[in-house]
């Protein structure tokens, strides 16, 4: 749900923004080492640029943290363990010199790009967090510019506005984002879905790891299935049914309700469907959350991981839900 802040907080997040903004430069990020994590003397919820470079060389090598945020957490240590599997070593989450010098390229983190037209096309002025009330709008679009540019380069929104202090993001104007590379290629044969972990692994043809994702597997109230499932098939940008009978309740909406599409939705950009009546693998309007939060039984990933694996199946590839971690794989 997008809510306004009260202004006593609105003017603490624009101080605290203020400051980000003056210590994150981009050629900072662009210059950090992976050696330099957890030496600098930040603030816990500072972004941390080697932690950013971290995070967009794992996204590029196709084990996603999820929102590149800078931050340190749980994400980011399952996608170093997820490159780790996927590159046979050791697994234990940790980026040493081994997993640092494999996972380093020459190419810009931070560069600039151009806010176009069609950026500031589509949006939509809130989005309510009743079902009743999205119902009634006609698309459940970005509400700005800023939140559609993080989704398109997998940034938080924090992170984007401390590289962009002052930014209007309006057509024209220039300003600086991550490059996590194009979107992972191939395709896969087989899917797992690790409640253990909270982790979706993806794999390619010789039955080698082709992707990790960090993902909200079910929750407490609605666990996820259990078992071997299949692909039934993809739906992108997909309207939501809501049944409160068949699924579950929100708030006091006690009739079927269809939800419009778009990224802000219930299941986000894509809905890629399973075997298994209801429960799909999916996109989120809230993609700092994955692993956060639960779900109503469903997989959960952002947007743009779902779209990549939405891209990489087809029909008929098997999904096993497990609870087992990438160290006990061998």
């Amino acid at each position: 749900m997008k809510t306004a802040l009260p202004m006593s907080l609105l003017a603490l997040a624009l101080s605290v923004g203020g400051a980000l903004a003056r210590e994150l430069r981009p050629e900072a990020i662009n210059a950090a080492s992976l050696a330099d994590i957890g030496k600098g003397k930040l603030q816990p919820a500072d972004p941390d640029p080697a932690i950013v470079r971290l995070q967009v060389l794992l996204d590029r090598a196709g084990s996603s943290p999820g929102v590149i945020d800078g931050l340190s957490g749980e994400n980011v240590d399952k996608a170093v363990a997820g490159f780790e599997a996927m590159n046979k070593l050791p697994v234990d989450g940790r980026p040493d010199p081994d997993v640092a010098s494999r996972l380093e390229d020459n190419s810009p983190i931070i560069e600039s790009y151009v806010v176009s037209p069609e950026d500031a096309t589509g949006l939509v002025d809130r989005i309510p967090e009743d079902y009743g009330e999205k119902a009634k709008m006609q698309s459940l679009g970005y509400t700005s510019v800023a939140e559609k540019l993080s989704e398109r380069f997998h940034m938080d929104l924090d992170l984007l506005n401390a590289l962009n202090p002052g930014s209007h993001f309006a057509p024209g104007d220039k300003v600086w984002v991550v490059n996590p590379g194009p979107p992972r290629q191939g395709k896969v044969k087989s899917i797992e879905a690790d409640k253990k972990t909270g982790q979706v692994l993806a794999y390619g043809e010789d039955a080698s790891l082709l992707a990790v994702y960090p993902a909200t597997i079910g929750s407490e109230d609605n666990p996820a299935p259990s078992g071997k499932h299949k692909v039934k098939g993809v739906s992108r940008m997909p309207v939501y049914r809501y049944d409160p009978k068949r699924n579950f309740k929100q708030g006091k909406n006690n009739k079927v309700l269809t939800i419009p599409k778009g990224p802000n939705g219930p299941v986000g950009t894509v809905w890629i469907d399973l075997t298994e009546p209801t429960y799909g693998i999916h996109g989120t309007p809230e993609p700092k959350l994955i692993d956060k939060v639960g779900s109503h039984g469903c997989v959960r990933l952002t947007n743009w991981d779902a779209e990549e694996l939405a891209g990489m199946v087809k029909p008929g590839v098997p999904v096993e839900f497990v609870n087992r971690s990438l160290a006990d794989r061998k």
